[in-house]
């Protein structure tokens, strides 16, 4: 029987300047909120739809990507779903993120700026402690 695949592949903008924290292990965590767009077109009326989703980067690699990530970028990730639950002024909640395994920078903003895809370094992974401590 097959373990299943967990792969998720955005295409989008960064909404906002990433986020750079430390998790309470000392770990360094990059958050940052994607969006992608859908466009159509129904009865000859144009529809479009944004869609936010929040990505996390860990260790060494969120630390490089925070110093030069900015709102507006264009970027292709690879990750997978993670989604974990939690408790809120006694009211049980969940959140879904995309803990993205790859990061490419897949234009400029601007015309100038020459564009083309650049792949970000690839970090060691995190050790699974480290990351499930994050899900919080």
């Amino acid at each position: 029987m097959s373990n299943g695949v967990n792969k998720v592949f955005l295409l989008g903008h960064l909404g906002a300047t990433p986020e750079l924290r430390q998790s309470p292990g000392g770990m360094s965590v990059l958050r940052l909120n994607v969006a992608t767009n859908e466009h159509w077109e129904r009865d000859g009326e144009k529809r479009d739809h944004t869609e936010w989703h929040r990505v996390v980067i860990f260790g060494n690699r969120a630390e490089a990507l925070a110093k030069f990530l900015d709102k507006g970028m264009c970027v292709m990730i690879e990750g997978r779903i993670r989604t974990s639950s939690y408790e809120k002024e006694g009211q049980k909640r969940s959140s879904t993120e995309i803990h993205a395994t790859e990061l490419c920078l897949t234009s400029a903003r601007r015309a100038s700026d020459g564009g083309g895809l650049v792949r970000a370094p690839r970090p060691p992974q995190p050790a699974h402690g480290d990351e499930l401590a994050l899900a919080m």
